[in-house]
């Protein structure tokens, strides 16, 4: 079996006297990062302390950026998704996935893409099945499977999930994980990466992008409700229209979502500026009395006016609008020469 150059463990329910006990047993000199997800949500984590107590590891929540070491263990902070991204952790406050952030899917596809054979994927006691595509994509990508006995297991929907979903490699009790993960960093061998699905195959694979999926909508919303909108094609003409009643050429569909997606985002540079200018009325506020809160809203502030500043400058970018530039150009007579703008 490949060398495992990195260990990432997913738990929610239970998940904490389970992560101890795992600490506990794991070597001082384990030769493999220790990344861990745990489903905190954006409550204070006292993880990382009770990792350091219970065995020989140092354990921190991950910081942005970072470089990551063997014989580390990193815990994914409160709200926010831990990722691997060339080579480095990074921490995102994006959508919530299975109802959680920090989720446990995200970490693990980041690692399939960025390790592939050299991940060892670990499902731990939990609710629900969050981490079960995220190991599928760890044992695609030819790393290697491990799911806690759901007879083991405090709380057995999570590693069930997991066994029911993906080929594991291994399905044990907790105790003996320790000895596994040793062994597996350490040994050498070969290991076969599962085929591509046919989706993947046929091109159909969501884009990854520092393991985040962004995948093409499932349908295209009205910019007047927000209604789901259906195509319909009259002769040459192209229409779109929602269930209420609003319907739209393809030109002027074009122009209508363009313009709405224009309103949202300078509402969101005037929510920017709103929230600078509140930091900077509570940062007065505070004052010399409280130096350390003064000092924290004044940088709150300008975070919130370099982003309004950035947005603003994106908004009022040149963008491409193919929906006027290839429009027909009538001639005096109002006949359609089939010249074209641009």
């Amino acid at each position: 079996m490949a060398r495992s150059s990195i260990i990432v463990i997913g738990a929610s329910a239970g998940g904490v006297a389970a992560l101890r006990s795992l600490a506990a047993a794991l070597p001082n000199a384990l030769s493999a990062p220790v990344l861990v997800v745990l489903h905190i949500g954006a409550y204070r984590s006292e993880l990382p302390a009770l990792l350091n107590a219970a065995g020989p590891l140092p354990a921190k929540h991950a910081e942005d950026g970072e470089t990551i070491f063997p014989g580390h263990i990193y815990v994914a902070p409160p709200d926010r998704h831990m990722i691997v991204a060339d080579g480095r952790l990074r921490l995102l406050r994006g959508p919530k996935e299975n109802c959680a952030r920090p989720a446990i899917d995200p970490l693990f596809r980041s690692v399939a893409e960025s390790y592939g054979s050299d991940a060892v994927g670990v499902i731990l006691t939990g609710n629900l099945n969050d981490g079960a595509l995220g190991l599928f994509e760890i044992k695609r990508c030819g790393g290697v499977a491990i799911g806690q006995d759901p007879n083991d297991a405090a709380y057995p929907e999570m590693p069930r999930s997991a066994a029911e979903h993906v080929a594991l490699d291994y399905c044990l009790p907790l105790a003996e994980m320790p000895e596994l993960l040793v062994e597996l960093v350490d040994r050498k061998g070969k290991v076969v990466v599962m085929p591509k699905t046919s989706s993947q195959l046929d091109g159909q694979e969501p884009e990854i992008i520092n393991g985040q999926i962004f995948e093409r909508p499932l349908t295209v919303t009205c910019p007047e409700c927000g209604g789901a909108l259906k195509k319909f094609e009259v002769g040459s003409i192209v229409k779109f229209g929602c269930h209420i009643g609003h319907s739209y050429t393809a030109e002027i569909m074009a122009t209508a979502q363009f313009e709405e997606m224009e309103k949202v985002m300078r509402a969101a540079v005037r929510f920017l500026n709103e929230r600078a200018e509140f930091c900077l009325q509570m940062a007065e506020h505070n004052g010399v009395a409280e130096p350390d809160a003064s000092n924290d809203w004044h940088a709150a502030s300008k975070q919130a006016l370099d982003r309004a500043y950035k947005l603003r400058d994106l908004v009022e970018q040149e963008w491409l609008t193919p929906e006027t530039s290839h429009r027909p150009v009538l001639a005096p007579d109002g006949s359609d020469r089939a010249r074209f703008r641009g």
